[in-house]
């Protein structure tokens, strides 16, 4: 396998064909890394606290609503987060670059949904959503550029499967 290096014109950082240890070491894997587990944080925090009192005033439709889409960016959020700390692994030396790159470490591309129309979601909740895409759209680009666009195609998401069982059974 070549070992090329080119810089990513998008990203501004050199981007190794197949390895991710240049970019494990960059200021962009840092700050990549800085406001990813900030939005996990943070999202936490609005989830187990003013959310959790938020959701208790909305409608059964609306509850519903909220429901799932709090399910989907907790999943979005921790399949970023688990990425970001395989980078870091390689940044460490606890893992190779060549093994960050096995497809089990690896993002799956994103269902395109359009954002959440439900009239009485909290906006905080629709901002983290919003944030959290934003987020998993550029880690996903970097793992692309990283370790190329190869057939990385997930299986169904049994997350979803559930999410839209519980939808059908409630009318959503």
């Amino acid at each position: 396998m070549s070992e090329l290096t080119a810089e990513d014109s998008m990203t501004g950082v050199a981007v190794q064909g197949g390895s991710g240890g240049d970019f494990s070491r960059s200021e962009l894997f840092d700050r990549t890394f800085q406001e990813g587990m900030e939005l996990v944080e943070d999202t936490a925090a609005y989830l187990d606290g003013d959310g959790r009192r938020e959701s208790k005033l909305l409608s059964r439709a609306a509850a519903l609503a909220y429901a799932a889409e709090s399910m989907k960016l907790t999943t979005r959020l921790m399949q970023v987060a688990s990425w970001l700390l395989v980078q870091r692994a390689v940044r460490e030396g606890d893992m190779t670059p060549q093994a960050a790159g096995e497809r089990r470490h690896r993002l799956a591309e994103r269902r395109i949904e359009s954002t959440p129309t439900h009239a009485e979601l909290p906006i905080a909740l629709v901002e983290y959503l919003v944030r959290s895409e934003k987020l998993y759209d550029r880690v996903l680009y970097l793992d692309r550029r990283m370790y190329g666009e190869d057939a990385v195609t997930a299986g169904p998401n049994p997350v979803q499967s559930q999410i839209d069982r519980l939808a059908a059974a409630f009318g959503g």
